[in-house]
């Protein structure tokens, strides 16, 4: 079954590259120096769940070595914290304040949208995805095949990646996506895994970006055998018992044991990830090759997973407080690592403090391609490349609407949350990251003045958005 599934990807990929028009000696050799790109992007990771960030029960060898092999971020946020606005920053650089899309939704990119795929193929690099997409449907400007794509396989809708199987999957050839059927019983993710091997080895003399938006461990809890059974018991049941089994729902089926299949979900991902870098090594790629794994957001409670699975069983938001949903530390800030063989410094750790909306800079800036002036990112390939004269971020802004209006602010070690209530300032928390990375002691209280400073950044960070889905409520 495996076979037939790269066979078919695999072909699509070649008859990609077929009809792409060939370059002559001089224009070989120029991109023949060019970086590849490989971004490979967890859904709902808690910052907490994987062994370099503390992770004690849950199995992470390739991330431990990946991290061991490359660069460490200790305070690297998403865009925000859900998947379709954290998304739209990776792609368009801008945060939350300035971008189009502000939260979930079926709101698609427009044509007057800045992509990073787009800029990067601008400069010859073969674009590839798989994965969720999330920022476009069918008939829409968002598609991957009008927002820089040569090559995709995955999700065009965010609730189709809620289940780790499925009947069907999205598939761009001849210049549109079209969905088309997969073998009964596949796991979605071991299909994008095969495609994205098959799409590097197509790429031995070409630059390329590949995007890997896997759908783990996001929502319903259902994983194969193989990566569930070393969190079972020898009698069969789960080592994190008591457990409290999911029963089926209007989204999910299922599941025995919550945490043993989240466990068995993070395991898979990081089985994954190793897969991508041997690839890349077999390939003989990997000294031109950066790679980055990083979260959309924070953990989530969904699929029969609960609170005290998040923060007690897995700890999977570490130190930090909050999960998805939330503007606390817990909800936006993610795992980030940095692997580059030759160019990152091995077994380091950086407390530079950067975004989703610094991918696109940074990339346009290793690659030579060129970065429009309208977004709100700050190149940190010097901070990664390990030189000192790195620029910095004044501020870091985000917003989000759902469950009340709320706003949070990043300035130095200072991070102020504001909540609305019937479009309407109700409250403002202030913290010192410096000393209460938990943020369990607000400060708002004893430092009015800083409180007022924080939320006039806030005030002249963003600008009203423009789809009335997500106005200030």
């Amino acid at each position: 079954m495996k076979l037939l599934i790269s066979s078919l990807f695999f072909l699509c990929i070649l008859l990609i590259s077929s009809c792409r028009t060939a370059v002559g000696e001089n224009e070989k050799d120029a991109v023949s120096a060019k970086p590849n790109i490989v971004f490979i992007l967890a859904d709902d990771m808690g910052y907490g769940d994987i062994a370099p960030y503390g992770q004690t029960s849950i199995r992470t060898p390739h991330l431990t070595k990946m991290a061991e092999q490359g660069r460490r971020y200790t305070q690297f946020y998403a865009g925000s914290t859900v998947c379709a606005p954290s998304r739209a920053a990776l792609m368009t650089g801008q945060h939350t304040g300035h971008t189009y899309i502000r939260g979930n939704g079926e709101v698609p990119l427009r044509p007057t949208d800045t992509s990073l795929a787009k800029l990067l193929q601008q400069n010859g690099y073969r674009t590839g995805m798989v994965g969720k997409w999330g920022l476009g449907l069918e008939g829409t400007t968002g598609v991957p095949e009008k927002q820089g794509w040569d090559f995709f396989t995955g999700h065009l809708h965010h609730l189709e990646g809620h289940k780790q199987q499925a009947d069907s999957l999205w598939r761009l050839a001849n210049g549109k996506s079209t969905k088309v059927p997969v073998p009964a019983g596949s796991f979605v993710n071991d299909i994008f895994t095969e495609d994205a091997l098959a799409f590097i080895e197509e790429q031995k003399s070409n630059p390329f970006f590949l995007y890997v938006s896997y759908t783990l461990p996001h929502a319903e809890l259902k994983v194969q055998d193989k990566y569930l059974q070393p969190y079972l018991t020898d009698d069969g049941g789960s080592i994190f018992a008591p457990e409290v089994a999911q029963k089926p729902g209007q989204w999910y089926g299922p599941q025995p044991y919550p945490k043993a299949a989240y466990a068995a979900m993070v395991t898979a991902l990081d089985d994954y990830v190793g897969q991508i870098m041997q690839k890349l090594k077999e390939q003989g790629l990997a000294e031109n090759t950066l790679v980055i794994f990083t979260s959309d957001n924070g953990t989530h409670v969904e699929g029969g997973r609960t609170l005290a699975d998040a923060m007690e069983a897995h700890q999977s938001s570490g130190p930090l407080r909050g999960v998805k949903r939330d503007l606390y530390e817990g909800g936006i800030r993610v795992p980030f690592i940095a692997y580059w063989d030759g160019k990152i410094k091995p077994g380091t750790t950086s407390h530079h403090i950067g975004a989703f909306w610094d991918i696109l800079p940074t990339f346009t800036q290793l690659t030579g391609s060129k970065a429009p002036e309208a977004i709100d990112g700050v190149s940190f390939a010097a901070d990664m490349l390990g030189k000192k004269e790195q620029k910095r971020h004044e501020a870091l802004y985000w917003e989000f609407g759902e469950g009340g209006f709320k706003q949070a602010i990043r300035k130095g070690n200072w991070k102020a949350i504001r909540f609305y209530k019937n479009g309407q300032p109700l409250r403002t928390e202030l913290y010192n990251l410096s000393t209460d990375i938990g943020e369990q002691n607000n400060l708002a209280t004893a430092n009015p003045e800083k409180v007022k400073e924080l939320e006039q950044v806030m005030d002249k960070m963003r600008t009203p958005a423009e789809n009335p889905q997500f106005q200030i409520k």
